[in-house]
């Protein structure tokens, strides 16, 4: 009797850790923050996602087994970033530097700016950053600058599967 009941204790936990992992990642989101440096007016971009989602959206798009130990990992992570965020400014994409990426604590933190001066104001920003892999990822943009006449503005924008295009524009801080 204590063997057939011991079976049915591990099976019994077996399906509670199957049901856990499916259930357990329920909300998709990611942040990125825009910040124009005020000394070199370069605009600063820095995104969070969770990791194993971007490697997920990786291995999709390109039909391959994809983590850390990939031999492209790194290059492909920044490959998937530039692709899927952009900026522009009348219809013009604005070139960004990618300065890297770290993983810390499961989260893919990615760093860009852009390559020359720049405003924030009416630049249009371009998420679609885990939108076509994960119907329920929702990012946010926060952005933060001085606009045209010198003046500080803030503000966020929402991105997910039916909207990965928004214009920036500005809520002055006064």
């Amino acid at each position: 009797m204590n063997k057939v009941f011991s079976k049915y204790i591990i099976a019994i936990c077996f399906y509670v850790g199957l049901v856990a992992s499916a259930t357990g990642h329920t909300y998709f989101f990611g942040v990125s923050d825009l910040n124009v440096n005020p000394k070199t007016q370069r605009i600063e971009i820095m995104h969070q996602y969770t990791g194993h989602d971007i490697e997920n959206a990786i291995a999709e798009r390109r039909q391959i087994h994809f983590s850390a130990e990939h031999k492209n990992y790194d290059l492909y992570i920044q490959q998937y970033f530039e692709q899927q965020f952009t900026l522009a400014r009348n219809q013009i994409k604005v070139p960004l530097n990618w300065l890297g990426f770290e993983v810390i604590s499961g989260k893919i933190i990615a760093y860009q700016e852009s390559k020359q001066q720049s405003f924030l104001p009416q630049m249009v920003v371009k998420n679609a950053i885990l939108t076509d892999t994960y119907p329920k990822q929702v990012n946010t943009v926060n952005f933060q600058g001085i606009d045209l006449q010198g003046e500080a503005f803030f503000g966020s924008l929402t991105f997910d599967h039916r909207s990965n295009k928004e214009k920036i524009t500005p809520q002055l801080t006064h």
